[in-house]
């Protein structure tokens, strides 16, 4: 396995400056972005998922509807945030606060203990790091386990950035325990690491064992440490199979639900992830030097894993896409500070940097989750997506933790956010057996040609104490008009 050493003819100073500087703004934005906390995508998810283990560590129950199910979404990382949410009294969204502060530090500090496994250029972290959030391609591409600046802005409470950032200390714990002999508890703890990504952030789990059979196959460990290695897996086998909160293996035969989901990530490649060639260019360099570099050998193996799930139609393969693009993000980095001859790292040095600002015009919009909008230049305000309001305005109207709400697909993204319970679930739910009958109750309730009994069957049927939106009826009171024109109505005895 190669190591790049620091070359005679580095970058220079003013050079390694600005692409540090260029990180700490990058960094400091999403620390600002941490404050507002912009609402979109599944953060009502991780929210309702901290409001029932702060009412019940043991038993939570389903996250979003009233069903004693176990749910995937109890993790380890959730089960100690719903510690935090339920000894300090903190509300959910500060909870969330502190994950995403804790997320982004793993994250900032495991790409730098990373790269400093592949390259002993004391500069390397800095244009790793940059390559990650902005290195993707002209056309916007926001989806939880990606690392680009905008999408991270909107996922960094998730656990799939604290798994990321743990996957990326992995590699790096991992990468010095085979290439040199490494006591029996470092494998052990390995082991044990490996199954607790996995059971944060499944997809990331997957990459992060991608990444870590990539180590192993450059490494090529003795006999010795192939053991030690088994122990380690075993051992995590072993966590993921004795986790009491969701049987980890049930996941396997997730339904058709997850592939339709999943089905965008095959769309528009090439805008969204256009600029990624360079660093497939740099992977073509690294795998000249060393046919068995081990950033050649992790994005090797993902683009295997997608490219067989989009031939197969499991679209759900897709979100193994991070490790194809990880590896050859962090190469174009890379090859700036590579040993070589000057002449080419000089001119690597002046395209990445072009590549690198036209993903960051592209990520421009991430400015207006810290700056308002009007502040914004109009150039920048077009390319800024406002984030979800939220239903706060439900809670002040009187709803309560643990009614049951009937709304619509949208609404049900967000309302258990605050401790109430949807008819149906907002996301799929592999646990949820009568999730489809769910489903069909709602669209029922709402379509225009459904009778008043049936409508009042409906609402018996699931307990339901308020309803957001649909026509008025004699058995429903309307409390309030939230944002948008939504209507919210008491359910009559």
């Amino acid at each position: 396995m190669s190591r790049t050493a620091p070359p005679s003819g580095s970058a220079s100073r003013a050079g390694r400056a600005l692409a540090q500087i260029a990180a700490a703004l990058v960094v400091t934005l999403l620390l600002l972005v941490v404050v507002r906390l912009p609402w979109a995508g599944d953060l009502g998810m991780h929210a309702a998922t901290i409001q029932r283990l702060r009412h019940s560590l043991l038993h939570p129950g389903n996250p979003l509807v009233d069903a004693d199910t176990p749910s995937p979404y109890y993790s380890p990382w959730m089960l100690l945030l719903g510690v935090v949410a339920k000894s300090t009294s903190l509300s959910v969204f500060v909870v969330l606060r502190l994950a995403a502060l804790a997320g982004l530090g793993l994250l900032v500090t495991g790409v730098w203990r990373y790269v400093r496994t592949l390259s002993a250029h004391r500069a390397a972290p800095a244009p790793a790091l940059l390559s990650l959030l902005l290195l993707w391609g002209p056309l916007l591409f926001n989806w939880s386990g990606f690392l680009g600046l905008n999408s991270l802005a909107l996922t960094v409470a998730y656990p799939s950035v604290f798994a990321f950032g743990l996957a990326f200390h992995f590699w790096a714990w991992l990468t010095r325990a085979v290439r040199g002999r490494t006591a029996w508890g470092v494998w052990l703890g390995l082991g044990a690491l490996w199954a607790l990504i996995l059971l944060c952030h499944q997809f990331t789990g997957v990459v992060a064992s991608l990444g870590g059979l990539a180590m192993v196959l450059a490494a090529r460990p003795a006999r010795e440490a192939l053991l030690r290695l088994g122990a380690g897996l075993l051992l995590g086998l072993l966590v993921l199979w004795l986790w009491p909160y969701y049987d980890f293996f049930a996941l396997f035969s997730a339904g058709a639900d997850l592939e339709a989901i999943h089905r965008p990530l095959y769309q528009d490649l090439a805008g969204r992830f256009g600029l990624v060639l360079l660093g497939v260019a740099a992977l073509g360099f690294r795998w000249h030097r060393d046919h068995r570099d081990p950033l050649v050998l992790f994005f090797c193996l993902g683009a295997l894993v997608f490219a067989a799930g989009g031939l197969s139609g499991h679209y759900s393969w897709g979100r193994a896409l991070p490790a194809a693009l990880v590896p050859a993000q962090l190469a174009a980095a890379l090859e700036v500070v590579s040993a070589g001859r000057g002449a080419v790292r000089r001119v690597w040095a002046c395209v990445l940097p072009a590549a690198l600002a036209v993903g960051a015009w592209t990520q421009a919009g991430t400015l207006g989750y810290v700056v308002e909008r009007g502040a914004l230049p109009g150039v920048v305000a077009e390319k800024y997506r406002t984030p979800w309001v939220g239903y706060q305005w439900m809670v002040r109207a009187g709803v309560r933790y643990g009614d049951v709400v009937m709304a619509r697909t949208f609404p049900a993204r967000q309302i258990p956010a605050y401790g109430a319970y949807t008819v149906a679930p907002g996301y799929p739910d592999v646990f949820l057996r009568d999730a489809g009958r769910r489903e069909a109750a709602v669209e029922r309730y709402f379509a225009d040609g459904t009778g008043a009994q049936e409508r009042r069957a409906i609402l018996r049927e699931y307990g339901v104490r308020w309803v957001v939106g649909g026509d008025p009826a004699p058995w429903l009171r309307e409390v309030t008009v939230g944002p948008g024109g939504q209507t919210l109505y008491r359910v009559l005895p």
